[in-house]
């Protein structure tokens, strides 16, 4: 009996044991992600199926230090310090490295090549890399860093980013990377076993600019076994060409329109100087480097505010070269009217003079004038053209100082004066005009315009004692060509003479451009010694 209740016993709680075990054992939590500090870590790991699984679990974190580590991985510059495993970013120097730590991105210094070690990859983990890191970026709340992630994949297309590029393309909203994603996507396509595909994709990228799609053509054109698909390829391949000359000639336009700003700004002092009282000024160019060396000056006098010094030092060149003006007019000048040979020889000491001075007083050598960061880089319209900044506010700024000098000389007291006197001195004189004062206040308005001029053109070119040599001959030719002393003859004349210029030059070169350009004024003045609009007063008479 004892040994039958013993049995039963024994069979309940066989019986009882499963379920009680099933039915109150502690569920295991489920595993948490590993962090990025861990996944860091697990990318030190000699086994490159850790070192995979790491990187999955570094692009699906969402750490924001997440993409410049992959990046320095992929690159060869993720490293660890061998004292304490310490995961670094490390910069090739001299006798070492310089490393910087992964997490805290602090500097750790520089260390000798064997206190590190670099993490090492293989080919299957750079393919992951290269589709991780274009995942992040693709995934990026701003378009902007999409769209450049989507244009670095097509100038290097990889079959294997394909399907992620295919995937987020379903999901893209903005118009431009929705576009950008097709075109490198095609790309891609032509590579293709498919002819089909391969097709489609040569119609897909017909006009595009991109360097890579006419390369990816001219092969396919070349290689490909199918007579269509090379005929398909041709035609788009001519499309890309047509293209390609018309912006290259609304480039060279642009730089035509860029030079002829530059010989506006240059002559349209002199056009002041030399159409309203006959001075054959041959300091104007020195004119223009003395204000070309106050935005050098400016800048040193403001070092912390490279920003904003050159809106300082447009004013500051106007009235530096304004009261040179004034002095070279008050003692020089104001003996020899009428004479314009003495004023030619007087002038051109002058000159000699002022290149001395800069040269005595700042230095003998060319100074560096520093473009601020607004006016630095370019404007991309294709990839077949892009204007670079510092061209495009020369234009507009050579616009904004001829309507400016159009309004003092047609809306203020000065410009009625000074007109009246270059219409009829003597009149002028009669009516009560202090000719004396106008002469001298013009001559100091064009000297001030060419300071002002010197500004921008620090911005082009170098600055040194002889870079007014380099611009007297093209201004005087501008104020001859357009019509001495009318404004809106400098202006169309400086600008076709600048686009004439830059036409010229692609199959006659830079200098042959140059004298054909000259010989075309010479047997234009014979034609029209006055210009193409001949200025009324003294100087059109004499």
């Amino acid at each position: 009996m004892q040994l039958a209740r013993i049995l039963l016993l024994g069979w309940g709680l066989v019986a009882l044991g499963p379920a009680s075990a099933q039915g109150h054992a502690p569920r295991e939590p489920a595993q948490a992600a590993p962090s990025f500090e861990q996944s860091l870590t697990q990318l030190l790991d000699p086994s490159f199926k850790v070192k995979s699984a790491a990187v999955d679990a570094i692009a699906a974190g969402g750490d924001e230090r997440a993409p410049q580590a992959l990046a320095a991985l992929l690159s060869g510059r993720l490293f660890y310090r061998k004292s304490d495993r310490r995961v670094v970013y490390a910069e090739r120097r001299t006798n070492g490295y310089r490393i910087t730590d992964v997490l805290s991105g602090e500097p750790l210094g520089d260390v000798g090549r064997h206190h590190i070690k670099k993490t090492g990859i293989n080919n299957k983990l750079r393919r992951q890399l290269r589709a991780a890191i274009a995942g992040l970026a693709l995934d990026h709340v701003e378009p902007k860093v999409r769209l450049d992630a989507v244009r670095r994949m097509m100038s290097d297309p990889d079959p294997n980013l394909a399907p992620r590029l295919q995937a987020r393309l379903d999901l893209e909203q903005d118009a431009a990377v929705r576009e950008a994603l097709e075109q490198t996507l095609a790309v891609t396509d032509l590579a293709s076993p498919d002819a089909k595909v391969r097709l489609a994709a040569v119609g897909a990228l017909r006009g595009n600019l991109e360097p890579v799609v006419r390369n990816r053509l001219s092969t396919l054109r070349e290689q490909d076994e199918y007579p269509e698909i090379k005929s398909a390829a041709t035609q788009a391949l001519a499309d890309i060409e047509r293209k390609l000359t018309l912006y290259a000639r609304a480039e060279t336009l642009f730089f035509g329109l860029s030079l002829g700003s530059v010989l506006v700004l240059a002559a349209i002092g002199l056009a002041i100087t030399f159409g309203v009282m006959g001075v054959i000024n041959m300091a104007h160019g020195e004119l223009i480097m003395l204000g070309a060396y106050t935005t050098y000056l400016v800048q040193q006098a403001m070092p912390n505010a490279g920003e904003y010094s050159l809106l300082v030092a447009i004013p500051a060149a106007f009235l530096v070269a304004g009261a040179f003006g004034v002095v070279i007019e008050q003692l020089v000048i104001r003996f020899l009217y009428g004479r314009p040979l003495e004023t030619l020889l007087a002038t051109f000491g002058v000159s000699l003079i002022l290149q001395q001075l800069v040269r005595t007083t700042i230095s003998a050598q060319n100074v560096a004038v520093e473009n601020p960061v607004w006016m630095s880089g370019s404007l991309q319209i294709n990839p077949a053209l892009s204007l670079t900044y510092n061209r495009i506010y020369v234009i507009l700024f050579t616009l904004l100082v001829f309507l400016g000098l159009l309004l003092i000389l047609k809306r203020t007291t000065l410009g009625l004066q000074v007109r009246a006197v270059s219409q009829n001195r003597a009149m002028a004189r009669a009516m009560g005009v202090r000719s004396a004062r106008v002469d001298a206040l013009t001559f100091g308005l064009g000297a001030g315009v060419a300071g002002v001029a010197g500004v921008a053109l620090s911005q082009l070119t170098n600055v040194g004692p002889n870079m007014g040599q380099a611009y007297i001959i093209d201004a005087f030719m501008v104020v001859v060509f357009g019509g001495v002393g009318n404004l809106w003859g400098t202006l169309i004349g400086g600008l076709t003479l600048g686009v004439a210029n830059k036409l010229l030059e692609p199959w006659a070169g830079a200098v042959l451009a140059k004298i054909l350009v000259l010989v075309f004024i010479i047997l234009f003045i014979q034609k029209r010694p006055r210009g193409l609009f001949p200025q009324r007063g003294r100087a059109a008479e004499a």
